[in-house]
């Protein structure tokens, strides 16, 4: 199954929302309808990998398995240099594995507590990965990061998970307070689509 320019449908191998919402506004334009795993009541797939790559395969597959369709899926989380990369991979589960955003929120904060300013450097990190088919073995996969700092304190009410700590030097702001447009087009996530994007090029010519 090519993908290109072609309306279609396309799971998106997570629940979350806040990725679906994302995700379809950066998609919608060319044509492809984004739709939730949600919908087939996929329960989420085994996140056992040790990197970002690996994880995302992991649920591309799993979601391509159980809906027939082709999948799109993106592991991503926060690189904090100051917590020797923690919480990574962990990210969604950093306060444990039912944890909501608030309570990973709040301990970023607490392992950080102390750390000055200038030792708070972080990025976001984004694998993304498209599978035509369950059997798919050569899949897309594409990668973003997006560099910035952990703040002491929350700010702004747009975005999901790490947004409000999250100091974007170049818009001089936290992630939580930029307009949705702005950050899919600057962020980790939306940088990664736009590479696979790119890669999609061919099969549309």
């Amino acid at each position: 199954m090519a993908l290109g320019h072609v309306a279609g449908d396309l799971v998106l191998a997570s629940g979350n929302a806040g990725k679906l919402r994302e995700l379809s506004a950066m998609l919608q334009p060319l044509g492809w309808n984004l739709r939730s795993q949600a919908e087939w009541r996929l329960a989420a797939a085994v996140e056992d990998g040790e990197t970002f790559v690996e994880n995302a395969l992991k649920k591309a597959r799993h979601a391509c398995r159980h809906t027939g369709l082709p999948a799109l899926a993106d592991d991503s989380g926060l690189v904090v240099d100051a917590l020797n990369g923690a919480p990574g991979i962990r990210s969604a589960r950093y306060a444990g594995d039912q944890a909501d955003d608030a309570a990973n929120n709040l301990r970023l904060l607490q392992a950080l507590d102390g750390v000055p300013e200038a030792r708070r450097s972080a990025h976001f990190y984004c694998a993304m990965v498209l599978l035509r088919h369950a059997g798919d073995a050569a899949p897309l996969v594409a990668t973003g990061a997006w560099h910035g700092r952990i703040l002491t304190r929350a700010q702004g009410t747009q975005g999901f998970g790490y947004d409000p700590l999250f100091w974007v030097p170049e818009q001089d702001c936290a992630s939580a307070e930029l307009e949705p447009s702005v950050k899919n087009r600057i962020s980790h996530r939306g940088r990664a689509l736009q590479s696979l994007l790119s890669q999609l090029q061919p099969a549309a010519n």
